[in-house]
């Protein structure tokens, strides 16, 4: 029996569907009045996994709007918003473009065509994921199998990873494991192995024969989860929750190494007050190297002050897809995860806020975020043995 907190959060998605597809927020902001990549195929996960068909044809439309608005070259737009007279707005990033949204997509579209049994949804569709697959590959640049994403490229939009980036390596090779499931080819086959491999040996310490960056790689020291980014200038070290998530949840890497991801997850989100994981850990300070890279890293407002935002600040989103990455192997710290997500949700009013300060637990940023509630409700189906094409 569903609970009033999961029937909010889909009163929610429902609130933010549109004929065009998913809203960001049912607040009347002009920024989350649009239909975003990344969040409308995460709410439209949580709707192919609540099994609702108005839900799931938002998310067909999202999926539409998108493969509608794709740029020439294959860049899948970050968000489009249409005006009163359905004037169209089409925008592929901020200060600089997104990379993560064509991967998305792609994950969108087939969960989609495989919930659904729509095969013809996804003919259609092919012609997109094909232009999108040879624009992540052309990011490549020297064609070593790692996509190049530039600061501010993907949902951490305003922090300062950059260069070969963890979470969009990982969650490109989802991409690519969704559509071989779909539509088998003997080089998407073949890419995927290549991937698997360069990605399991170039963010840990370990004995990999053929490094990206081989002095970086002999300085690296051990670590008990996979690092954020690798780039020309060296390593960025700190815990990616959103990549680890996404890792753990394709199972890379040995049993051995997973263990240990979860055990330095759990540790860390036990010692914080909200239970739950940060976005980035540990934060970065006035005192700290990086911090004029972040201090500099926003187009209108500074948001990322220590424990907020994506410097540490907690997130439903990210832990929503940490619970599900943990379920196969230890269901009791899902079914955690889960009643502290549902706690976030439900702060002022089921609020479903976008995220929270992580030590003094006060809500940050926009109201009625529907990868919030997107997030309860994947981890709660998960937990009834719903599951993604992965």
């Amino acid at each position: 029996m569903k609970d009033i907190a999961y029937n909010k959060a889909v009163d929610l998605l429902h609130k933010v569907s549109t004929p065009k597809g998913f809203l960001a927020s049912s607040e009347n902001t002009a920024n989350y009045q649009r239909i975003w990549a990344r969040d409308g195929v995460i709410c439209g996960l949580a709707a192919l996994l609540d099994g609702n068909e108005e839900l799931i044809n938002t998310f067909k439309n999202t999926l539409i709007t998108l493969a509608d608005n794709q740029h020439a070259l294959g860049h899948i737009p970050s968000n489009v918003f249409f005006d009163e007279k359905q004037k169209t707005e089409v925008s592929y990033g901020g200060l600089a473009g997104r990379v993560d949204t064509i991967s998305w997509f792609i994950i969108g579209v087939c969960n989609y065509s495989s919930s659904q049994r729509d095969s013809s949804f996804l003919d259609r569709m092919y012609p997109h994921i094909k232009k999108g697959l040879k624009l992540l590959e052309a990011w490549e640049f020297n064609n070593n199998h790692l996509i190049y994403v530039p600061r501010s490229g993907n949902w951490a939009d305003e922090y300062i990873t950059e260069g070969h980036i963890f979470y969009d390596q990982v969650l490109r090779l989802w991409a690519l494991r969704c559509i071989q499931a779909l539509k088998p080819l003997n080089e998407i086959s073949q890419k995927i192995d290549t991937v698997t491999e360069i990605i399991s040996g170039n963010y840990t310490v370990g004995t990999y024969d053929s490094p990206y960056h081989p002095k970086a790689y002999s300085l690296l020291d051990e670590s008990r989860h996979w690092v954020a980014a690798v780039s020309p200038s060296g390593y960025q070290t700190m815990y990616d929750a959103f990549g680890n998530s996404l890792a753990l949840m394709l199972e890379l890497g040995d049993d051995q190494f997973q263990n240990k991801v979860i055990d330095y997850s759990e540790k860390l989100r036990k010692s914080l007050s909200l239970k739950l994981l940060p976005a980035f850990w540990e934060p970065i300070t006035e005192k700290g190297d990086d911090w004029k890279l972040l201090v500099n890293n926003c187009k209108y407002e500074f948001r990322n002050y220590p424990f907020e935002f994506h410097n540490g600040g907690t997130w439903s989103m990210v832990n929503g897809f940490y619970g599900i990455s943990v379920i196969e192997k230890d269901p009791k710290i899902s079914e955690e995860v889960l009643q502290q997500i549902k706690a976030l949700n439900k702060d002022q009013s089921y609020g479903y806020y976008e995220n929270f300060h992580t030590i003094n637990q006060k809500p940050i940023g926009i109201k009625y975020c529907s990868w919030s509630a997107a997030a309860e409700i994947m981890l709660e189906q998960y937990s009834n043995g719903k599951r993604f094409l992965i």
